[in-house]
């Protein structure tokens, strides 16, 4: 279920009055009534889930899912306790059923810095916008024309500057925001389907752990259903972007113009050089470094060095420059000669 500090949950839905508004036929099931959406691995009997890809029959198969949206050609797979409507683009249906029962908490009551303060030591500059719920731990600063969005819990000895927006967040201590930093907006997801492109709700959270330092206008965004993670520690630069659901381990070093794609997972101590860039559900081990530049398209082991585009080991990488280096030469001198 999404945090209810963040999202509010509306009312419960049949399963037949969903497919009605999300473009599906129910197969079985519907009156089962349905009062939130989750993934296939953690959704329970009041949940509706879906099949986006038949690489995901097993976890299908073994889903305690109310309600699952499948194509026809799956609906064999579906568990038999479960309610089934079949759609040719589930994931878009998915996305549909989604916004009629979770709606994020907008920003429409002001809280007070009274009220958001732990104590008088909290400071908060002009301009300040706090929403409902908000709490500031002991020492912490906000500068002037922050915005920060219902429920967001920010901890001790944090600084955030100017112009900042903080939404559906959670912040440790010592946690610094430089100017303009964007933490918690919708992570991008779209799913197809014949009427165009449907934006996937995003219903996930922030978590920045304990001495997290984030730069000047980059961008953190929330998590589709999961949370999306920094570890302790981890600096990052300006001008950096990272997806929905990443975990970020800890004392991570991300330089400017670095772009973590959705789900990807780094281990502890890992460095990321200017420009470097990781494509979505790609695990980078612990220790592991990526060079200025570099583009990842594969997992890399724990404590290797990658470079180039696509990115791979160092020593592999400077081999084939040397050759092909070797190999323009040979054919300049060649043409030359004829000349």
């Amino acid at each position: 279920m999404p945090d209810p500090r963040f999202f509010e949950t509306l009312s419960p839905l049949t399963v037949a009055a969903l497919a009605e508004h999300i473009g599906g036929e129910v197969v079985r099931g519907g009156e089962v009534v349905i009062s939130a959406v989750a993934p296939l691995s953690t959704a329970d009997r009041g949940a509706i889930a879906f099949l986006g890809d038949r690489k995901f029959a097993a976890a299908l198969a073994e889903t305690k899912a109310g309600c699952v949206i499948v194509p026809a050609s799956a609906v064999d797979l579906a568990p038999a306790d479960a309610a089934v409507i079949v759609s040719g683009e589930a994931q878009a249906s998915w996305a549909r059923a989604s916004a009629l029962l979770h709606r994020p908490i907008r920003l429409d009551r002001a809280t007070t810095p009274a009220e958001a303060a732990e104590d008088d030591t909290v400071v908060i500059e002009p301009g300040v916008v706090l929403g409902e719920g908000v709490r500031i731990g002991r020492g912490t600063r906000i500068g002037a024309n922050t915005v920060i969005g219902p429920g967001v819990q920010i901890g001790r000895d944090c600084l955030i500057s100017p112009g900042v927006t903080i939404g559906f967040a959670l912040l440790g201590d010592r946690v610094k925001l430089l100017a303009g930093a964007r933490i918690g907006e919708a992570g991008f997801g779209a799913a197809g389907s014949k009427t165009g492109p449907v934006d996937i709700p995003q219903l996930g959270r922030v978590i920045l752990q304990d001495g997290v330092t984030v730069g000047a206008n980059s961008c953190i965004d929330r998590g589709a259903y999961d949370d999306t993670v920094i570890g302790e520690n981890t600096k990052i630069d300006n001008l950096v972007m990272i997806g929905h659901n990443c975990v970020i381990g800890r004392n991570n070093l991300m330089a400017a113009h670095t772009g973590i794609s959705g789900s990807v997972t780094s281990g502890d101590n890992c460095i990321f050089g200017g420009r470097a860039g990781v494509g979505d559900h790609i695990t980078i081990g612990e220790g592991a470094r990526v060079a200025a530049g570099g583009g990842v398209l594969a997992d890399i082991p724990p404590g290797e060095i990658w470079s180039g585009y696509p990115a791979k080991p160092l020593r592999q990488f400077l081999r084939e420059t040397v050759w092909l280096s070797k190999q323009a030469s040979q054919k300049k001198g060649a043409k030359e000669s004829k000349e």
